[in-house]
């Protein structure tokens, strides 16, 4: 498999690429093993073992003082590489993942086997392959790459890892403001989380922001509500006995227009900033670059909403708040019937949150709206969330971006915001205050689904493989040291 075309003719680093190479098998097994340990907050599993292994991890790639840091929830880590250079960024990293069956999986989700995907190449598949174990490895990879070839780092490194990012980060604003932690970001430029962004065609876009997130429970129960059964009674009793999951389903016909497309809690709308028309104009480019139909037919959808047009759909996504439901679950859902009435009703939601609204305006205004309504018995239990993330298109930390894809002949277009979520706010507002992105060459998908893969050995010349993403992080970093 040959480089991409201006990876392989990057003269200065052609040391780094042969380390790369040299390298790739350890590159491989690191990344195997990792996935072999899946640290899940939701299910408490793993998560010491997992805080520890990571920080081995990075210890063995040049953060000697790397350590655990524990929280009031799962511990997270914290280390540095201070080589004496001018600048410093800093990194985010996670080393939790989403739940599995390995029922749902082709390949057993914990092997990190290597399997051929048609028309990309050999890909790992895993849990925590694409999101994010993959990319963070590959960037370890470039830190092993460079040592290995007798270079020091051309920028400082702060680490920051957690192990609460699929739970919505609960306790990651205290780790970044651990007093040790804090002060080494202080330090720092900007700070970005390594992600394989490219699509099929090797494009890339450079996001200035993401979503924040809320998630949280709504329970409707009888005991709470003293109305309907405190435990699940006959079902032939739903005529002289009231329902606690009717009432949910009530509740919920109250956060949305009916067609479940628009959040109508009361005052949701009056933070939120319109996008401007450059932010608009900016979409309506980056889309020229991804096929509609390829889109629709990778999610397994036919129209967008209201039949918008693909770029007006694009649009609507980085603009709109949303009230999601993630589950839902009453009574029996096993074969055949059950004819009972339910005592408890659960409806598991993310409202995701543009700028600029807050975690804390989003809980707030929730509860009063269902208060106002009659449904103060109605738990809201809130498990986790962040504010939105915003970062300037000046940035130093965009402009390396831009010229690092640039300098490697990667087509990118600059995006408003990520319509998904990560807690690059934590860093954005005080105390830290500095810009935050995400970076990377390679491909994945799957993410949170079965048969999650990230690609090892590419058949598409404009799609990065392992040494070719790994290269992609080395340039990164020169271009950071550089950069005016």
């Amino acid at each position: 498999m040959q480089p991409l075309p201006l990876l392989a003719k990057t003269g200065r680093l052609s040391d780094v690429r042969k380390a790369a190479e040299a390298g790739k098998e350890a590159s491989i097994k690191r990344l195997r093993e990792w996935i072999a340990l899946p640290s899940i907050a939701a299910e408490n599993r793993n998560m010491p073992e997992g805080a520890a292994f990571f920080a081995e991890l990075a210890r063995d790639a040049g953060f000697a003082d790397a350590e655990v840091v524990p929280t009031r929830g799962h511990p997270g880590v914290f280390g540095t590489i201070d080589v004496g250079a001018p600048r410093t960024y800093g990194l985010y990293f996670m080393y939790d993942v989403k739940q599995f069956d390995p029922v749902e999986w082709s390949s057993p989700p914990l092997e990190g086997r290597l399997v051929e995907r048609k028309g990309l190449g050999t890909a790992m598949v895993g849990r925590g392959a694409g999101n994010h174990k993959g990319p963070e490895a590959t960037f370890l990879a470039a830190l092993h790459a460079i040592r290995a070839a007798g270079r020091k780092l051309p920028v400082n490194l702060v680490l920051v890892c957690e192990g609460e990012e699929e739970i919505g980060s609960p306790h990651f604003r205290e780790l970044v403001t651990t007093p040790k932690v804090l002060a080494a970001l202080k330090k720092c430029e900007g700070v970005f989380m390594p992600t394989p962004l490219q699509d099929h065609d090797g494009a890339v876009a450079i996001e200035l922001g993401a979503k924040g997130i809320v998630e949280l429970e709504l329970v409707a129960s009888g005991e709470k509500w003293g109305r309907g059964p405190k435990k699940d009674v006959h079902s032939s009793l739903k005529a002289m006995v009231d329902s606690p999951a009717w009432r949910l389903i009530q509740v919920l016909q109250t956060l949305v227009t009916p067609d479940g497309n628009t959040p109508v809690i009361d005052g949701w709308f009056e933070n939120v900033r319109k996008l401007t028309e450059r932010e608009k104009a900016m979409i309506r480019n980056s889309v020229t670059s991804t096929r509609e139909a390829d889109l629709k037919d990778a999610i397994g959808v036919t129209h967008w909403i209201d039949d918008l047009r693909f770029d007006e759909a694009a649009i609507r996504l980085a603009e709109q708040p949303t009230v999601n439901i993630e589950g839902l679950v009453a009574g029996y859902t096993g074969p055949g019937g059950k004819t009972i009435l339910p005592a408890r009703a659960v409806a598991k939601l993310d409202l995701r949150l543009v700028p600029n609204q807050t975690r804390a305006e989003a809980e707030k205004k929730l509860r009063a709206h269902l208060d106002r309504r009659g449904f103060a018995d109605v738990e809201m239990n809130v498990s986790g969330g962040y504010d939105p993330t915003e970062t300037a298109e000046d940035s130093r930390l965009v402009r390396a971006q831009i010229a690092t894809y640039a300098k490697l002949g990667v087509q990118a277009n600059l995006n408003v915001r990520l319509a998904g979520s990560w807690p690059g706010g934590a860093f954005t507002q005080p105390p830290v205050s500095v810009p935050v992105s995400r970076f990377g060459l390679g491909t994945g998908a799957n993410a949170h689904a079965p048969d999650e893969y990230y690609v090892i050995d590419s058949i598409k010349p404009k799609v990065a493989g392992l040494v070719d993403a790994t290269m992609g992080y080395a340039e990164f970093l020169y271009t950071l040291a550089a950069i005016k």
